[in-house]
């Protein structure tokens, strides 16, 4: 069991980087093993795109990172369908290339920036899950790089102000609060493993599961799952 010492409000700008660093040893490796055809599987997680087309992506939005462009509606839908669409003629190990590239350099930017990049890291770590999930593979959003995702994730929904949940949870020593603390509202509870509270903050589905009761294994209380979703807005 492990206790990550970023479960304290204030930010540490390393901890994205850091998180990019462990996935990228992980998932770059994993990719450059699987066969062409894999990388045309449709990703259930993210309707309309194949693997490639969640490499292509997240790739595109850590580059954009590195060289710190953020046009006018970036990192929307539209630019995100435009980025993967300039790399239709790329072969599979330079989309691959470019992530590692990507994951290599952004943590140090992000680390310069105030905060709202963060939320980048966060995310290609969950898209590195769902990719997972695609090739049958172990470890989906969970791993090596759980508990500094469960502390970006706390950071990330406390400076959102969203909605305050206390976790009670298997993979740490101690609670991690999540969301805002405005006094407005008592925080929600859960109770259960890291990758579950991580497939709820990011929509991502629970394998059938619905938490009633605690008959999948985790509970939450005071809160409804569809209000913990981070990537639905």
């Amino acid at each position: 069991m492990t206790t990550p010492a970023d479960l304290h409000d204030v930010r540490d700008p390393e901890l994205p980087g850091r998180l990019l660093t462990l996935e990228r040893d992980e998932l770059v490796p994993l990719l450059r093993s699987r066969p062409d055809a894999d990388f045309a599987l449709p990703v259930a997680a993210c309707p309309g795109w194949t693997v490639r087309d969640v490499l292509a992506h997240c790739s595109s939005a850590l580059i954009r990172v590195v060289e710190q462009r953020f046009e006018k509606g970036v990192f929307s839908p539209e630019c995100n369908d435009r980025d993967i669409a300039e790399r239709a003629d790329w072969t599979h190990a330079r989309v691959v290339d470019e992530l590692e590239r990507g994951m290599t350099e952004a943590g140090p930017v992000i680390a310069r920036s105030d905060g709202r990049l963060d939320a980048v890291a966060l995310g290609e770590w969950v898209h590195a899950g769902d990719v997972r999930v695609t090739f049958g593979e172990p470890g989906a959003y969970a791993g090596r790089g759980l508990p500094e995702a469960l502390a970006l994730l706390g950071s990330v929904t406390r400076a959102r102000g969203h909605v305050p949940l206390h976790a009670d949870l298997d993979d740490l020593d101690e609670p991690l609060k999540l969301g805002g603390a405005s006094g407005e509202r008592p925080p929600g509870r859960y109770i259960g493993d890291g990758a579950t509270l991580v497939r709820l903050y990011a929509g991502r589905p629970l394998d059938g599961t619905d938490g009633a009761n605690g008959a999948s294994g985790y509970e939450l209380a005071g809160v409804e799952a569809a209000e913990l979703n981070i990537f639905g807005d």
